[in-house]
Parts: C-alpha cells; sequence; structure tokens
C-alpha cells in the first residue's frame, strides 16, 4: 500500500475527526501479476483494541485506490491501518468465468471454487447464514450432474458475493504503518455560535445622554431568547477591562468622547488585564452565574481570546520586555496597513517566550475553572505555530473538552497549519463567496481532502465584517446566506443583530456603522420578530438538529443546475452510520441572487443521493412543508422574498429503493 490518507505529514500531527463522523480513508493497494487484491481499514480505539477489518472497495478502477468508510464511536486518541491482501475469491471469479465459458480447465475451476467457499465458510465469528450459504454454494459448484454454467451459478450467486465482500478471505496480508486520529466530541464539528457584546444587552442612556453599560446579569436575560432559537454556543467578545490611552471613539475615530466604553479588544486598565472582568459588566462570580445559566438553557460558552494589551494592561508596566520596543523608545502599537489601532500594544512572542506561555495557560485555565468551554481565537496567524503547538496539546491534556476556534482569515496555508497543530475550528473565506461558482468550488474544497484537519465554521457577518453582498441585498441576502451557511457546514455562527439584517457600512470600509466595537449597541429583540430572519434561524437549527446527515462534513456533493444563479447540494447519510438505522438524504435547492426571481433545471447524480439512476423520489421541502415527486431532474423556481430556497428530505417511492 501507498498513498495512505488521512496522513498528515507521515503520522507527524493526527487527523481529524468526532465520534460518529464518517471519514473516508483511502490508499493505492497493488501487487504484481494478475491476481485481484484487497483491502481493509482496521481502527485501534484509545484503549489499544483493534476494531474488525473493514473492507475498502475500489474508487478509481485502473489506478488502484481503494476507500473504506469508518466512523470512530468514542473520544480520545485513534490509530488506523490499512492492509492489502491478495482476493482469492475475485480471482477466481473473473478466471472461472472467462475458462467455463471457454470450455477450458472447466472441472479445476470448479473444484477450486468450492474449495475456496468451504475455507471461507470456517474463518472465525462468520454468522451461521453465511456458512450455510458458502457450504450450499460449494456443493452446488461439485454437483456433476448439472450443466458447467448451472455449478458455476452457484459459486457466483450474488448472495455469495456479497459474504466475500463483508468477509473475505485475505491471502499474503500486509499492513501499512499505524497513524495517528484524534476524535474530539461532536460539537467540534456540529454546532451553532451566537456572537454578542455583554455590555450592549440592558445598556442604556441616562437624561443627560451619558450610557449605563449593561452587565452580565442583564446580558443572562438575553440567553433564553438565544437558545429558543436552537443556538448551542454562545461567544463573548472579550469581557476584561478596557484601557484608556489612545481609546477609540464611536466608529474608530481616534478620539474618544467621555463615556464612550472603547474596543473591548484594547483589553487591560488598572482594574485588570486578561484575567479580570470589566468592573462595568461585573464580578468573576457573576460571570460564573452567567454561565451557569447558559448550561441551564443547554448552552455552552465560549470566551475571545486576543492576545494583545492595551498600553494601560498591567503586563505593560509589570513586562515591558513582552513587547516591543522602537528606536524612539516607545512600544509598537498593531498595524495591519492601512489599519492602525493605537490602543493595542502587540505581545513580541520572542522575548520571553516561557514566561509569556506560563501566563496565557494560567489565564486560560481560570476562565476554564469558571465554566468555559470554547475559545474563539483573535488573530492566531499573527502568534508563533510553536507556541500554539504546545499550548493547544497542553490544554487539550487537560481539558479535552476545550474547543479552538481560529479567527485566522489569511493565507490558505497559515490557515490550514493552525488547524493542523490543534484549533478545533476555524473561520473561513465563505463569507467573500458569492457566485454560483465560488461557492460550489469552495464547498467542494472544504468538504473534501481538506476536512482532515480543518473544520470550517461559515459566518454570513461578523462584528468586524459586512461584505458587500450583504450590504447591497437586504433581507433577502440575510436569509440566503443564512441557509447557505447552516446547511453548507456542520459549523455556523452569526453576529448578533444578525436577526435586523443590518446592513448599513461605514463608508469605506467592510464593516456596520455605528460598529458595536465602539459603542452600546441595545436592540429592541421584539421587533425583529416582525422581519422574519428570527424565525428562520429557529427553523434551521430545529433541521439541523433533527437530520444527522446535516451533521456530517465530508458528505457533500454539489448538483448541477443550469440556472447561473442557483446552487444545489445534498448531503447522504448510509442506514450503517445513521443513528436510527435508515438512510437519509438532505439535498439543499438555492437561489444566490437576492433581487430577482430565478428558475431551473436541477440534475441529480443520483447516487450521491444514495439512489439508483431511474429512481423517483418524495423530496418534502422541511422549510415550506411542500411536497414534490422528484427524479433524476427537477424544475425549481426561487424567489428572493417568499422561497429562497428550499431544504428537502428524501424517501424513494414506487419501486425505488436505497443503493447498499
Amino acid at each position: 500500500m501507498v498513498d495512505v490518507f488521512p496522513v498528515i505529514e507521515g503520522g507527524r500531527w493526527p487527523a481529524k475527526a468526532v465520534v460518529g463522523e464518517v471519514i473516508p480513508v483511502r490508499a493505492t493497494v497493488f501487487r504484481d501479476g494478475h491476481e485481484h487484491v484487497g483491502g481493509s481499514v482496521v481502527l485501534i480505539d484509545p484503549r489499544g483494541e483493534e476494531r474488525p477489518p473493514v473492507s475498502m472497495r475500489e474508487i478509481a478502477p485502473g489506478l488502484d485506490v481503494w476507500q473504506a468508510r469508518v466512523a470512530p464511536d468514542v473520544e480520545g486518541r485513534w490509530r488506523f491501518r490499512v492492509e492489502g491482501w491478495s482476493n482469492p475469491y475475485s480471482t477466481w471469479r473473473k478466471d472461472a468465468s472467462v475458462k467455463i465459458d471457454a470450455g477450458v480447465d472447466v472441472e479445476v475451476m470448479l473444484t477450486e471454487g468450492a474449495l475456496l467457499l468451504r475455507r471461507a465458510a470456517e474463518q472465525p465469528g462468520l454468522p451461521a447464514r453465511a456458512i450455510t450459504a458458502l457450504l450450499d454454494g460449494a456443493a452446488g459448484l461439485d454437483d456433476d450432474a448439472r450443466p458447467a454454467h448451472a455449478r458455476l451459478a452457484a459459486g457466483i450467486d450474488p448472495s455469495i458475493g456479497e459474504i466475500f465482500r463483508e468477509f473475505p478471505l485475505r491471502d499474503l496480508l500486509s499492513a501499512s504503518a499505524e497513524y495517528p486520529l484524534i476524535v474530539h466530541r461532536k460539537e467540534a464539528l456540529f454546532a451553532s455560535w451566537y456572537e454578542f457584546f455583554p455590555r450592549s444587552e440592558g445598556a442604556h442612556q441616562r437624561e443627560d445622554g451619558t450610557w449605563v453599560s449593561g452587565t452580565f446579569s442583564t446580558a443572562a436575560k438575553r440567553l433564553p431568547g438565544i437558545a429558543k432559537m436552537g443556538f448551542d454556543v454562545v461567544y463573548l467578545t472579550p469581557i476584561h477591562p478596557v484601557g484608556r490611552t489612545h481609546r477609540k471613539g464611536r466608529n474608530n475615530t481616534l478620539t474618544a468622547l467621555p463615556g464612550d466604553p472603547g474596543s473591548p479588544y484594547g483589553i487591560g486598565s488598572p482594574a485588570g488585564g486578561h484575567d479580570a472582568t470589566h468592573p462595568d459588566l461585573g464580578t468573576k462570580k457573576d460571570f460564573a452565574s452567567f454561565v451557569a445559566r447558559a448550561r441551564e438553557l443547554g448552552m455552552e460558552v465560549a470566551l475571545d481570546i486576543a492576545l494583545q494589551a492595551s498600553p494601560d494592561h498591567p503586563w505593560v508596566a509589570e513586562h515591558p520586555d513582552w513587547f516591543t520596543i522602537r528606536a524612539d523608545g516607545s512600544i509598537a502599537y498593531a498595524e495591519n496597513p492601512p489599519k492602525k489601532y493605537q490602543d493595542i500594544y502587540p505581545v513580541n512572542f520572542d522575548t520571553d517566550p516561557e514566561g509569556i506561555y506560563a501566563e496565557i495557560h494560567r489565564i486560560l485555565q481560570e476562565w476554564i475553572d469558571l465554566g468555559v468551554t470554547a475559545f474563539r481565537v483573535d488573530n492566531p496567524h499573527t502568534k508563533p505555530l510553536p507556541f500554539w503547538e504546545r499550548l493547544l496539546a497542553d490544554i487539550a491534556a487537560e481539558h479535552p473538552d476545550v474547543l479552538f476556534l481560529s479567527e485566522a482569515f489569511t493565507k490558505p496555508a497559515m490557515m490550514k497549519t493552525l488547524a493542523t497543530i490543534g484549533f478545533h475550528q476555524s473561520y473561513t473565506y465563505f463569507t467573500w463567496r458569492n457566485s454560483k461558482e465560488e461557492v460550489a468550488d469552495y464547498l467542494v474544497e472544504v468538504s473534501g481532502d481538506q476536512a482532515a484537519v480543518m473544520r470550517p465554521s461559515f459566518w454570513p457577518t461578523t462584528h468586524d465584517i459586512l461584505t458587500p453582498y450583504m450590504q447591497q441585498g437586504g433581507v433577502p441576502a440575510f436569509a440566503i446566506r443564512a441557509i447557505l451557511a447552516a446547511t453548507g457546514s456542520p459549523l455556523w455562527g452569526i453576529y448578533s443583530g444578525y436577526e435586523f439584517a443590518e446592513s448599513v457600512a461605514r463608508p469605506g470600509a467592510e464593516e456596520q456603522i455605528d460598529n458595536e466595537k465602539y459603542e452600546y449597541r441595545p436592540r429592541d429583540w421584539e421587533a425583529a420578530k416582525e422581519i422574519g430572519i428570527s424565525d428562520l434561524l429557529t427553523r434551521l437549527n430545529t433541521i439541523r438538529r433533527e437530520h444527522p446527515a446535516l451533521h456530517q462534513l465530508r458528505n457533500l456533493t454539489v448538483q448541477h443546475s443550469s440556472n447561473e444563479a442557483i446552487l444545489a447540494f445534498s448531503k447522504h447519510l448510509p442506514a450503517r452510520f445513521h443513528p436510527e438505522g435508515h438512510n437519509e438524504t438532505i439535498i439543499v435547492i438555492l437561489t444566490l441572487d437576492p433581487f430577482t426571481e430565478r428558475e431551473g433545471m436541477v440534475f441529480f447524480d443520483m447516487a450521491a443521493l444514495g439512489l439508483s439512476e431511474d429512481a423517483a423520489f418524495e423530496a418534502r421541502d422541511l422549510l415550506g412543508g411542500e411536497v414534490y415527486t422528484w427524479s433524476r431532474e427537477a424544475f425549481v423556481r426561487l424567489h428572493p422574498h417568499h422561497t429562497a430556497a428550499h431544504i428537502v428530505s428524501v424517501r424513494p417511492i414506487g419501486g425505488s429503493s436505497w443503493l447498499t
């Protein structure tokens, strides 16, 4: 065997999966001569116990590429190997068919077949029904009172072939090396995130126009509404004290007015740093109560970790060597030309790597002790990779359930490497993929081989990002992108205010006007109901939760459609991997045009749906409730204001049935 996959840098880092995730294992399997070969995958669970071999199937005839799909069932550090072997039954089947048709070595071939079937019947662990079928087949091959072709038919009956596929004879077996596979909890791949600024929830103005910040207590009042929409994770932007030196004002102005709260990413003041809560929000005890309330509602809390400091951070006085000192003696502030962040000092990880590492580890531990189970890490690509590799490994060893989301909108190689060395989830370029071709290509990319290390989280907007598509498309754009994000990836999230389709940009920037990073933004959540996005989010999360095919990433197939603005894709989950033991296929068809009605034909790859080429099926729309009868081709008409998409559940009808 060569080209074993998924293997990351020869096994230096483990490939990734979650409990119940269906993962493809591939290898090129071949041997000398003309004998047929086969391949198997053997999983070794975290206790060191080998699972029964899973037979591979050839997926690229002529190229010797074989694949099996497996699904680890417990968390922990697994290993796997691929075994290649000579396949005597398949070889005999081909040779016997040719020779008996030609009248060559007829008795010898029939006798050899009978011996093979009897040998197969002696395999340990074979079900009684299989033993009986094999012995009956051998007897049929030996029955010289019947014509040769009738005897051959007894040995190559489809039921016999199925037994050999499940319980093959494996001669001259050879094995690959064993490779690592890390299996995380399911929420590392399947979750719905909701981001909000706790200081905005409950914030209000006094009569004199000054603002009173929201608190953890007032923010907790928003949690039932978030839970009702079906979100699993509440993600809070930084909750730490904010510096005053060079504090940014509204809309990122350089001068803050009295009462401007400043960017929560300008972390640190005399009240404390990354291990403290902002005094306006409340105490750590108040934060723990917030976490407890979220848990009561079935949600976990993710905290934003931004490893940087305001000029007022205690680190600046206690560890000035942790920053970059310029030639004039000043500390360098953050820049991302043309953007300047005068209120932020980047940490220089090269000056005292051990001291900085110990401090960051201590800080994370404090928040974990208070109930935080996930961290969204701001700009991890600007910090050293060895730092992350060590930190993530140490936290995983101590707290394997804690998850890290990488917010790295950077070069693909860096994004993938951050995922490879330990980040559980990753922000993506999804936000900027808008055309049919762009979206289709990106869905194929993130659900393909890259998924062995990188789990994509789809966000239509963030507090930093408001793309031209979202600025110009109105409410339909917000609906379309929510549907696409929620179904295109098992991981997705929205930024608070999405329910209002907030789409006015700050001039010259791809972010909202009156940005919440620089001011309080309390919202009237009752008023949001009139827009309809809240109901859509609720429906999407319900559909996701109820349909395990949408819990998977690597089962996506882009389907062909005739209209340049209509995208179609499907997700199929075979019965052997489904929690309830039945086949499931979900088809998503949506318009990418937020302005006009679109119509066209969708042409299905039926095998990707788990159906035969001539099958008919019932397509039940999980969004609207309509039921359609479709086959290989279907006509659709989509309107962005009332039927922007079909999310359909597939059920064979008539004589159609699922492929095995």
